[in-house]
């Protein structure tokens, strides 16, 4: 797999509008992404929405669209039928995820993404399967170890890539992704990057994933609590140093997780765009 620049977007709720997400996506598939992740609502919240918007990248933009696929709360049944119109809509990537957890009675038929893994290969052979690690390890692993292990035996199921939560200290990262090759777990592994823009982020971002915050961060956070421009800018200036950083130190793929804010990634893009160049033709100018 050769290094890849790919974006996460999420589809508007219900039945609102997908007019808006097919803008944001004008943006983004103008910086030339080599696929673009569509986000899942579990509990059917956007589901029909991620199929259709996952199947329009495709039929739109001759790109890659991966569909997100949760399994929390969900039966076999209900799986087979969202795969059967993914293969009808031509969508052939999936990230398979668990989905976000509130209470263990909500789990369903399916305790762990390694088991969506297995059945969506048992129902069918074609799809290209992604799927998720944490750098901080999963907020229920026990420990490091703990979670490696079940993370080495999902990348054994044939998966393509995992694709990493968010991060704000790189040393993090690669101290994380040293310990998983020394597990065995060989697959790629793309680094996920969510650029702050707003001060509110970072207390969501700590109960979402359970991310470290460097001071460095928390200081321009404090710093500009008042100023969203100036929030905004440190944001996407951490961002692409962050990016510039891991490109620099040979890792496989960066995700962006857009928010939807295609001109946040836009800035970025246009920050690291002759190291990304470098990077996607062999560091040959």
């Amino acid at each position: 797999m050769n290094f890849s620049y790919t974006f996460e977007i999420f589809p508007p709720k219900g039945n609102m509008s997908t007019e808006g997400t097919y803008s944001v996506l004008d943006g983004l598939v103008s910086l030339h992404p080599d696929l673009i992740s569509v986000t899942y609502g579990a509990g059917g919240s956007s589901q029909d929405n991620t199929v259709e918007i996952s199947s329009g990248i495709k039929k739109k933009y001759n790109l890659c669209g991966v569909a997100h696929l949760t399994c929390v709360g969900s039966t076999r049944d209900n799986i087979k039928k969202i795969l059967d119109r993914l293969k009808e809509n031509d969508v052939k990537d999936i990230l398979a995820l668990r989905g976000d957890l509130k209470d263990e009675n909500d789990l369903g038929e399916f305790h762990h993404a390694s088991e969506l893994i297995e059945f969506i290969k048992s129902q069918y052979d074609d799809f290209n399967i992604y799927a998720a690690c944490y750098p901080e390890k999963h907020p229920e692993a026990p420990n490091i170890d703990e979670d490696l292990k079940h993370l080495k035996y999902k990348a054994s199921l044939g998966i393509k890539a995992l694709i990493s939560q968010l991060f704000y200290d790189n040393e993090i990262f690669w101290a994380w992704r040293e310990k998983a090759r020394a597990f065995g777990i060989t697959v790629p592994i793309i680094a996920g990057i969510m650029p702050i823009t707003a001060a509110s982020q970072i207390n969501k971002v700590i109960e979402m994933c359970g991310a470290s915050v460097p001071e460095r961060v928390k200081r321009f956070v404090i710093a500009y609590a008042k100023n969203s421009a100036a929030i905004k800018d440190a944001g996407i200036a951490y961002a692409t140093e962050q990016i510039i950083d891991l490109m620099a130190r040979g890792v496989e793929g960066i995700h962006i997780y857009t928010m939807n804010q295609a001109e946040t990634v836009r800035r970025i893009d246009n920050n690291i765009r002759g190291v990304l160049y470098a990077k996607r033709h062999g560091d040959k100018q």
